[in-house]
């Protein structure tokens, strides 16, 4: 899965907050809820329009970009 397939920002779309594809599901939720402990079971339960094959890739992105920042 690429990343524009994962997450864009849009203008039109929460004034360009990047958001999961196919939804206007914030990327920021996502973080939201696992900073604050909770599992990404209960975010996925929450936006059913996220589909997990997203969550993941975004996760997994987010890691490698944190990795290559600090390799």
């Amino acid at each position: 899965m690429t990343l524009r397939e994962i997450v864009h920002s849009d203008p039109d779309i929460l004034g360009g907050t990047p958001v999961f594809v196919g939804t206007r599901v914030p990327v920021r939720i996502l973080l939201d809820y696992l900073e604050g402990g909770d599992p990404l079971e209960e975010f996925l339960e929450n936006y059913p329009s996220v589909a997990r094959e997203q969550a993941v890739a975004f996760l997994e992105e987010a890691g490698r970009a944190v990795l290559d920042r600090i390799a």
